[in-house]
């Protein structure tokens, strides 16, 4: 058997199939294991290494025992080396090829030639081969269950099914932003109001952002958060925006999204800062920035005429 596999075919099949094993059985995420883990692929190497060392020492025990024999043995072992045995399926294979092309072998084409001939050029009356009028009836039936599924029954055409395929992607993505709050980001992001977020956005204020802005929100370092001025605009998506990327260029406070703060964190700490606005600090700083009103609220003194259009009374 292993003469008729190739040495460096063997090696890498085993190199491959460990390979496959590796990136299996190890976690590495989106990366391969081999780069997440440099010992991996050292190991790899390393099993490259012995793979063709064996290799090496087999071969040169072969030829050392070869060496050895005398004239006769030397021919038996090379005419028992270079003979390839003929498998079953190997034979399978052989008939399964000659039965689907469908031709003559050439002792026996004088059963099907012609009787035309062309200055000496004489035509076979082959058959077509098996396989294409295999495929062309079935083709036929193809084209039969075709016709009655979408211009008998109407089935569901190609249009139907992709607007179908879309609606259950967009089903599968909410589900699955439900569990993958880290992809939020400014644009995205919304106001949380459960219990939950606000207290771990309370943790996350008092671990992090009282230094500038004082336990209750009044300001120290940094401005007041207790009013309705803003330095970078207010809401949750400003006030998200600032956290995540920092303040203003050269000035105000760092971005804390490269400082460790997921962005399900940051939505956090960004609805319970917004939760200071109205209350009363015991030492509050100096109103900075312009006043803030969302630009997507409707004032209350409005009348709304109709779903396009709302007249604001003075």
């Amino acid at each position: 058997m292993r003469n008729l596999i190739p040495s460096w075919v063997r090696v890498l099949v085993i190199f491959f199939l460990l390979f496959i094993g590796v990136e299996y059985f190890v976690e590495s995420g989106d990366r391969p294991a081999f780069i997440e883990e440099p010992l991996i692929l050292l190991f790899l190497l390393l099993v490259v290494f012995i793979l063709i060392a064996i290799e090496g020492i087999i071969a040169a025990m072969e030829n050392i025992l070869f060496n050895g024999l005398d004239e006769a043995a030397k021919a038996t072992y090379l005419e028992k080396k270079n003979k390839v045995p003929e498998y079953k399926l190997v034979n399978w294979f052989k008939k399964t090829y000659k039965k689907s092309v469908g031709t003559k072998p050439i002792e026996a084409e004088a059963e099907i030639i012609l009787d035309h001939n062309y200055d000496g050029i004489r035509e076979l009356d082959n058959d077509l081969p098996p396989w294409w009028k295999y495929g062309f009836y079935a083709s036929i039936v193809f084209a039969g269950i075709y016709l009655a599924k979408y211009h008998v029954f109407n089935g569901d055409g190609q249009y139907v099914e992709l607007e179908e395929e879309y609606a259950e992607a967009k089903v599968a993505y909410e589900e699955y932003l439900k569990t993958a709050k880290d992809l939020i980001d400014y644009k995205s992001v919304v106001l949380l109001t459960e219990a939950s977020d606000v207290s771990a956005g309370k943790t996350i204020y008092a671990e992090n952002c009282v230094a500038c802005h004082a336990v209750d929100g009044g300001g120290g370092i940094g401005p007041n958060l207790t009013d309705k001025h803003w330095v970078l605009g207010g809401g949750i998506n400003n006030v998200f925006k600032t956290i995540s990327k920092g303040g203003r260029s050269g000035k105000g406070m760092e971005a804390w999204s490269k400082k460790g703060l997921k962005p399900s964190e940051i939505a956090q700490v960004s609805s319970f800062i917004l939760s200071f606005e109205g209350t009363t600090p015991a030492a509050p700083k100096d109103a900075e920035g312009d006043i803030w009103e969302d630009p997507t609220k409707v004032p209350e003194n409005a009348k709304v005429i109709d779903s396009t259009k709302v007249e604001v009374n003075e």
